[in-house]
């Protein structure tokens, strides 16, 4: 089959090198973000434009070849690439083009993050992404995306105005609410499952000025300061928002306030005093610190595992539960992850898009983080148990960016069985033959 591809390949007028594993940039090229993932494809493909990414996709569905499509890279269970196959990387589609007027940003497929919010944030603006700087746009947008705007302005999919798609038969078509709005309603929260997206078109929104408070607790005192966590963010508004961070060496948390910032210190001072021995304080940290922070935390080439949920609310078993995993964290980076959401998220209906979960109040993820081989088999364990434990207090529905383990029951779950079966639907009308299908699947009905 490789040999059929790189035929097919060959037979396309291109202006790109086709990287096999002879080229002097193919190990280079073939590593994802995800050091856990190993894979040998048969050829990687860098495309210069829409045009490039039609004939790619046609040579891998001629030869019958598995495709995966690489924006940023980070799938944890490493979707971006594949053994013996067509990695279709995207990373040279990172055209951005602004209209100030009307409040609007098109941003490449292949665009990361960071790209996107330098071109924003000088503004006076924000599209409502995460919180990792070298994410790809593309995979976490497809997913649903979510970070420190999504209590104010929403989810990702909240600002999508529209996609340029490239289709398993080689169409190029513009997806919105007003064309195409059945496929627009699939990729909102469904992942990349109908196609290759080359183009993004967000609205941007007011960015204000952003005032953070930082704070570390000593792991003795997790139980408590959860427990004062949890009162403390209960009805705060939309300019809110919190996450934490509890490892074995402690609880770290961040509060951001986005609204008046006269306000700040005492909306946010609280939080630096929800146990003994917090310390840390109150600052206006520039909006593009606080998305790139973590950057080196989760850099590429270390290795993770990941599961996610919902909560309805921050129970006090799900907070015992928390404790209790990370005392028994494998490696000091291991850890429990949590996000507040509400506000502009529920604003949306949960049928309005494919991603599920508009209800939820967090979303938590356990996520052992380690840098030595040796250790897979005990971080892994640790994450699944852990996200276990975690799920026995968790809503119906799922995020699927953040799942690590893949498979039909992964999807299933993350949409429930209405929603599965109306994005099969879409599968069948645009994919039938399941081209795209290193995701987490939604399987043709036919």
């Amino acid at each position: 089959m490789s040999n059929l591809l790189l035929r097919e390949l060959s037979l396309v007028d291109h202006r790109y090198p086709i990287i096999t594993a002879d080229h002097p940039d193919y190990e280079r090229y073939r590593k994802v973000w995800n050091g856990v993932v190993d894979r040998r494809p048969a050829a990687i493909v860098r495309p210069q434009s829409v045009d490039d990414v039609r004939k790619a996709v046609h040579a891998a569905a001629a030869s019958h070849a598995l495709l995966a499509v690489r924006g940023g890279g980070h799938s944890f269970p490493g979707f971006s690439t594949c053994d013996g196959g067509l990695v279709l990387d995207l990373s040279d589609l990172t055209a951005i083009s602004m209209d100030r007027d009307a409040r609007t940003i098109e941003v490449g497929g292949g665009a990361l993050l960071g790209d996107l919010d330098r071109a924003t944030v000088p503004e006076g603006y924000v599209v409502p992404a995460g919180v990792i700087s070298h994410t790809g746009v593309a995979g976490l947008t497809l997913g649903g995306g979510m970070g420190w705007a999504s209590r104010r302005y929403g989810l990702t999919i909240d600002s999508l105005l529209g996609a340029e798609i490239v289709t398993a038969a080689g169409d190029i078509v513009w997806v919105s609410a007003t064309t195409e709005p059945e496929l627009f309603w699939g990729i909102r929260g469904g992942g990349g499952n109908f196609g290759v997206v080359t183009r993004f078109k967000f609205r941007m929104h007011p960015l204000g000025s952003i005032v953070v408070g930082q704070w570390n607790y000593p792991a003795a005192n997790v139980r408590q300061a959860l427990q004062a966590l949890r009162d403390g963010a209960h009805d705060q508004p939309r300019d809110f928002i919190l996450n934490f961070t509890a490892t074995a060496t402690g609880l770290s948390v961040t509060a951001v306030w986005s609204g008046d910032a006269a306000l700040a210190d005492a909306v946010l001072t609280p939080f630096g005093a929800l146990a003994d021995g917090g310390i840390g304080d109150v600052d206006k940290l520039p909006y593009l610190s606080l998305q790139s922070r973590n950057d080196d935390h989760f850099a590429w080439s270390r290795r993770y595992y990941c599961k996610g949920g919902f909560w309805s609310e921050i129970t006090d078993e799900a907070i015992d539960a928390v404790a209790l995993a990370i005392a028994d964290a494998p490696t000091p980076d291991s850890e429990i992850y949590v996000l507040q959401l509400g506000e502009a998220v529920a604003d949306v209906a949960d049928e309005a898009t494919a991603y599920t979960g508009r209800g939820a109040r967090y979303y938590w993820i356990a996520e052992p983080v380690w840098d030595d081989a040796s250790d897979d088999d005990r971080c892994i364990a640790w994450g699944r148990s852990t996200g276990k434990s975690l799920s026995a207090f968790s809503m119906a529905g799922n995020y699927i960016n953040e799942q690590a383990d893949a498979g039909t029951v992964v999807a299933l779950d993350a949409y429930g069985a209405e929603k599965y079966e109306r994005l099969a639907r879409i599968k069948t009308r645009v994919d039938p033959h399941n081209l795209f299908r290193l995701n987490q699947n939604i399987r043709p009905l036919v």
